[in-house]
């Protein structure tokens, strides 16, 4: 019966996610229902003491991520560093290879820092742009979105400063550099599966006469004047618009290098940690810098970047500063909300009786720790719908216990980082993803039309997990 019960409270806020409400109220209640079937006595102690408890800690350490992510990534909108990354890219590549532009240009805002929400609405123009000058259908753009933005950058790639990468650095003591090696082969692995899959679907479809508005005759003459962008065909040759292209990328490239550095420096400047005590301020305890120097190093490079995107077109962002800043604020807010509801939803799931028969049943399926982190991380990604709720419900429960598993078969902890960083971006792509939902609200299409693209790369993912545990097992590469 105990099992039931974290099924029905499972299987109810993913539901509930699916049907579009939001989880911030849900979660809450969804974990409340869980106790109260359980013994309706602890309702309210565990929704003080371990819901909120779990759910403020989420957002006191990852908020001040998702907020700096949320502005820098209007900013790169609003400065125009997105429009002529894009232009950029399109001229090296050329328009026929459409599908390779969107990918590249997603993966680079994504790798540098741009939330993966805000890149849905920056490259959609383009891409509705390129995909219908080269007749390629629509319906294959979300697809090509997910692959560059909520695929390897998101949680592969070592150094990316998205939030699934990010997490694990406090719970293992790493930085988000972790197990780079592995992660360059995973984000391979990912990518070249991904182009290769959406090409045989753009020749699948031209072969069978199908254009960006889908068949001849189906009504294909709407107005997409409001979808698209002018850019020009010819690349430009003249010297200060090629500087402003290249000068594009310098807030990029500049929070990529500024990472590493402050991953470097920080604990240089607090050799000895942080002890509050040392200022009359015993109730504050002491900083332990193994697990914050990762989330400071990206704070601080985000802030660097912020101001470089900002010194890149001042006039331009000043004109819809108010507006773009408020947009970014509540979009940072709404993120870090439902990530810290569903994290508060893990921990309450984490404390009732049914849970351990879950953790013992998979630990006992799978001894092998790197296993049992993926498959543990996935299929909760998978149920929530969220890679970072996925990954926080997992550690929240577990992180401890993968700790001593990954001392006790000597696996360093940078291996179970990127392990678990990526399973969580495996299944959490299902229907009910707001990352999913609103991909699709942006490009106009519907789950029926354009969803099996983003399935697919979605089992790309869960794939190349296992494939990079697998390569380490084999040449203990790190």
């Amino acid at each position: 019966m105990d099992l039931v019960i974290i099924i029905l409270a499972l299987g109810l806020l993913m539901l509930i996610a699916y049907r579009g409400f939001s989880v911030i109220l849900f979660a809450p209640l969804c974990a409340l229902l869980a106790v109260i079937l359980t013994e309706p006595s602890y309702a309210l102690p565990f929704f003080s003491n371990i819901f909120m408890e779990k759910m403020v800690g989420f957002i006191k350490n990852y908020f001040p991520v998702f907020l700096l992510g949320a502005v820098f990534g209007k900013l790169v909108e609003m400065s125009g560093i997105a429009e002529s990354i894009a232009k950029t890219i399109i001229n090296l590549v050329g328009r026929k290879r459409a599908i390779l532009a969107i990918v590249l240009m997603c993966a680079i805002l994504t790798y540098s820092g741009v939330s993966l929400f805000v890149v849905a609405f920056a490259v959609y123009p383009f891409a509705a742009n390129l995909f219908r000058e080269a007749n390629i259908p629509k319906r294959l753009i979300p697809g090509t979105i997910a692959l560059g933005a909520l695929s390897f950058t998101m949680d592969a790639m070592p150094g990316t400063p998205q939030i699934q990468n990010v997490i694990p650095t406090s719970f293992f003591k790493t930085d988000i550099y972790a197990a780079p090696i592995l992660g360059i082969i995973g984000s391979l692995f990912v990518l070249c599966l991904g182009l290769l899959y959406l090409e045989s679907r753009r020749k699948k479809a031209q072969i069978s006469g199908e254009g960006y508005f889908g068949f001849k005759g189906a009504g294909e003459e709407t107005a997409v004047a409001a979808e698209t962008v002018n850019m020009s065909a010819a690349p430009s040759t003249n010297s200060a618009t090629i500087g402003r292209q290249v000068l594009a990328f310098v807030p990029l490239i500049l929070v990529g290098v500024a990472n590493k550095f402050f991953t470097i420096s920080i604990p240089k400047w607090y050799p000895e940690g942080f002890d509050f005590s040392k200022l009359g301020l015993e109730a504050f305890g002491k900083v332990d810098l193994a697990t914050v120097t990762g989330i400071w190093s990206v704070e601080l490079a985000l802030v660097l970047g912020i101001l470089t995107a900002l010194a890149y077109d001042w006039n331009r962002v000043t004109s819809g500063f108010q507006q773009g800043i408020n947009a970014s604020i509540g979009g940072a807010l709404l993120a870090a909300m439902n990530t810290g509801s569903e994290y508060g939803f893990g921990g309450v799931i984490a404390s009732l009786p049914g849970f351990a028969t879950v953790r013992d049943s998979i630990s006992h399926t799978f001894t092998n720790p790197l296993i049992n982190g993926a498959v543990t991380t996935n299929v909760l990604a998978g149920i929530t719908g969220s890679a970072s709720g996925g990954m926080g419900i997992a550690l929240s429960a577990m992180g401890d216990k993968y700790i001593q598993a990954i001392t006790q078969y000597n696996i360093p902890p940078e291996v179970m980082h990127r392990v678990v960083a990526m399973a969580s971006g495996g299944m959490d792509s299902l229907p009910h993803n707001g990352a999913v939902i609103t991909l699709l609200a942006v490009t106009g299409l519907t789950h029926k039309q354009a969803y099996g693209d983003i399935f697919a790369v979605t089992i790309f993912k869960t794939l190349a997990c296992f494939f990079v545990i697998l390569v380490y097992s084999l040449t203990g590469l790190v």
